[in-house]
């Protein structure tokens, strides 16, 4: 299930000697420039303001990692994407940094950095070179080993007010459970150029979750449509709420990072801001 999904993830990034996460939230909501929370500790009591009546008051506590996130912070600037890097006190991880942890570092194991990925009035190119960035910054400049952690939805169409508990475990649509499933087809066998191409249409068509940033923040640390590895899945695809959901693992391989697309956002006028919202 999706809980062992995770823990199943958690076991293998242990086992590559993982040491920090870095998760792509999609519950974290920004509306101008790029986010990171690189606090030196996490800890407080979490209620949801989207389902209160799903989650509340539960306790978290990680180490949080200043340094990468500072690292992190500098290569996307450098590479023309805006971002800030905060450790503020009372700035506390969203839902989908951590859920996830919950499951795989109840150990505190992990130190853990959080990225926005709820991107209001964000392209998506600038969200692939974002990626790219923090894994060239990674692998050139950290002493360390580090996750990228997508957390965020496939479909995210919440059941109609009323019939959520007819949708506990069910998509939405059968629109949207085959477009989710073959998305899925097309991760599991790699095609990555028609994937990234559709990307931007699915995000919004699809009722993607964030309109799909942590997904291109993702696969932009992966290479974008250069990638050549097919995902591999942890957990089979199943609805919750209406949503799509999935967890799997996407290896890294070797990459020179020529497909990934250009930042959008240092070059953009009025004008072109308006034609093309994503």
């Amino acid at each position: 299930d999706a809980i062992e999904g995770h823990r199943e993830i958690s076991r293998r990034c242990r086992a590559l000697g993982v040491d920090t996460l870095v998760i792509f939230d999609t519950h974290w909501l920004v509306n101008a420039g790029y986010h990171i929370n690189c606090s030196p500790f996490f800890k407080g009591i979490y209620t949801s303001h989207e389902l209160p009546h799903f989650i509340a008051d539960m306790p978290f506590e990680a180490p949080g990692n200043t340094a990468l996130g500072e690292l992190l912070a500098k290569a996307c600037n450098e590479a023309g994407v805006e971002t800030f890097a905060h450790h503020i006190p009372k700035l506390n991880p969203e839902y989908g940094t951590l859920v996830p942890l919950r499951y795989m570092n109840e150990d505190q194991h992990f130190k853990v950095v959080s990225v926005s990925a709820m991107c209001m009035a964000h392209y998506l190119d600038d969200s692939a070179r974002l990626g790219w960035a923090m894994r060239t910054a990674v692998e050139k400049s950290y002493d360390g080993t580090v996750a990228f952690l997508a957390s965020g939805s496939l479909s995210h169409r919440f059941a109609q007010n009323g019939l959520a508990p007819d949708y506990a475990f069910k998509v939405w649509s059968p629109f949207l459970e085959h477009l989710d499933r073959e998305v899925i087809r097309l991760w599991e066998t790699a095609q990555w150029p028609v994937f990234c191409e559709m990307l931007p249409e699915y995000a919004a068509k699809g009722h993607g979750e964030g309109f799909m940033h942590d997904t291109a923040m993702a696969l932009g640390a992966l290479g974008w449509s250069g990638y050549d590895a097919p995902a591999q899945l942890i957990t089979d695809y199943f609805g919750a709420s209406g949503t799509g959901q999935i967890n799997a693992i996407f290896p890294v391989t070797a990459q020179s990072g020529h497909a990934v697309p250009n930042a959008k956002a240092i070059c953009a006028t009025n004008k072109h801001a308006m034609h093309a919202r994503l």
